[in-house]
């Protein structure tokens, strides 16, 4: 059975409409704009080439500067330092600890700073750290610069995902976010063709190469800095965007479309509402269990390779592969979730491909197989991308919305903190322990996935029989639960 209502928000959306579609239990609800005015294209453009690239470049800065430890020890790092296997794996989950920490304080920040310039602020602030990296003389010095990079970057994922959930309308977050998240695969590609790059300059002035390989990504982190804090648009009306009076009308229209407006009045009661859904937990756990496989996958990456019996330069080379498989997985979920409007079974099915890829890593003893299972394998981590489109679309109240973010986040931190871990240097090449604990994160993910799906979906029917028609009310800072016409995007 299938109902069409068209509903007008402005006149520059010439047709937006809302398809219901009832099966048994669920109802698929599809919101999407199938014309847009000359004004609002426009308008569109003027976000993109504004927003995209430097939110794309301050993720793509972010992964290489947290990634920088993978490939220090084709670079010298372990034997300049004199590491051992158990504190190099420390020295990648001692990150995430700083990570985790800063949760709590961003969702106070996001609240109460523009945006934009207190992301600025804190790029600066881990270029240096990222450039005092390199004069660190021992494991105490370079576990107290991966704890303060940590700490420092912990804020720019959820800071960007508020800005862009802000900006742009819920039938384009699909596409934005998913942009956020290739821009990871892309500074897994290129940062690792740059650090090979780096291991041909043999020590310039002495200094050894991951040192060379710190310098230079915390000076292009500083200068990025600098230019977010002046130039980056986080508001609809920023004055940079120079609108024009249909312009305005315009963002004043994708602002109700987007359903969300930004307050400074933090709501507790927002917060309790959180705790008492199931969906929170589901979603929360499913983050965690996704990102186990992204921390020790990172981390072990170049080492994981050499292991399976590649050169330290070859195993350098062969993580460029990986991070453009990781960015193709991305953006075939984008498209599919676009063109199909299904975010959560996207995800279950790129969970379902990663979960391929570990199976192989288990099952195959050697060989160089073994690298297809490790390309696939980064395909369950584009599933993070669509739960984060999820929660930027579904999440309503801004105050809910920011804790949404951040318990994702601290979750995803979690994660990646307990991956490395899960990699037992004595099971090496194969490290069992680890592999089958992320084919098993990810099964987890997947079901979490279903099941906030149902929930979703039924309720999308109870309302809909109910009167509702997606038009929400953004004066009033109602929470998703609270608005009975809003109609969660699954």
């Amino acid at each position: 059975m299938s109902d069409e209502k068209d509903i007008s928000y402005e006149e520059d959306v010439k047709k937006t409409t809302i398809t219901t579609t009832s099966t048994s239990d669920e109802v698929q609800v599809e919101t999407e704009t199938t014309e847009k005015s000359e004004e609002e294209k426009e308008y569109l453009r003027k976000l993109n080439w504004i927003v995209l690239p430097f939110a794309g470049m301050t993720i793509f800065l972010n992964f290489c500067d947290k990634s920088a430890l993978s490939v220090g020890p084709v670079l010298g790092l372990n034997a300049d330092l004199g590491l051992t296997g158990q504190e190099f794996s420390l020295l990648g989950s001692l990150f995430y600890l700083g990570h985790l920490v800063y949760q709590l304080p961003n969702q106070f920040m996001l609240q109460r700073v523009p945006h934009a310039r207190y992301l600025g602020v804190l790029l600066c602030i881990w270029g240096l750290v990222m450039t005092l990296t390199a004069l660190t003389q021992n494991f105490a010095q370079m576990a107290a610069c991966r704890f303060l990079l940590g700490l420092f970057e912990a804020a720019a994922m959820p800071t960007l995902y508020l800005v862009t959930s802000i900006l742009y309308r819920r039938s384009e977050q699909t596409l934005v976010f998913g942009f956020i998240t290739l821009c990871n695969g892309v500074g897994a590609a290129v940062g690792s063709a740059i650090a090979y790059g780096i291991a041909h300059m043999g020590h310039p002035n002495g200094i050894q190469n991951w040192r060379w390989n710190h310098y230079i990504f915390g000076a292009l982190t500083i200068l990025h800095g600098f230019i977010v804090y002046f130039f980056m648009v986080d508001t609809p009306k920023h004055k940079k965007l120079k609108l024009t009076p249909a312009e305005e009308r315009i963002a004043d229209a994708r602002m109700k479309d987007n359903a969300v407006t930004q307050h400074r009045e933090f709501k507790y009661a927002q917060i309790w509402e959180c705790l008492k859904e199931a969906r929170w937990y589901l979603l929360v756990i499913a983050a965690f269990c996704i990102s186990m496989q992204n921390g020790g996958m990172l981390v072990y990456s170049t080492t994981f390779t050499m292991a399976l019996g590649f050169s330290p330069l070859d195993s350098m080379l062969l993580q460029i592969p990986s991070g453009f498989a990781s960015s193709l997985g991305v953006l075939a979920a984008m498209l599919i979730a676009r063109k199909t409007g299904q975010l959560l079974y996207t995800g279950i099915g790129l969970l379902i491909i990663g979960m391929i890829g570990l199976v192989l890593l288990c099952a195959i003893p050697e060989g160089e197989v073994k690298l297809l299972g490790f390309y696939l394998s980064w395909a369950g981590t584009g599933a993070y991308s669509l739960l984060l489109t999820y929660v930027g679309n579904n999440a309503k109240g801004y105050t809910k919305k920011i804790f949404y973010n951040g318990c994702i986040v601290a979750a995803y931190t979690l994660g990646n903190f307990a991956g490395p871990l899960m990699m037992v240097e004595h099971e090496a090449p194969r490290y069992l322990s680890g592999v089958g604990g992320y084919l098993a994160g990810f099964g987890v993910a997947a079901i979490a996935f279903l099941i906030v799906r149902i929930q979703a979906a039924r309720t999308n029917k109870k309302r809909i029989a109910n009167g509702a028609v997606g038009d929400v009310n953004l004066a009033l800072d109602l929470t998703d639960q609270e608005d009975e016409q809003f109609l969660y995007r699954v």
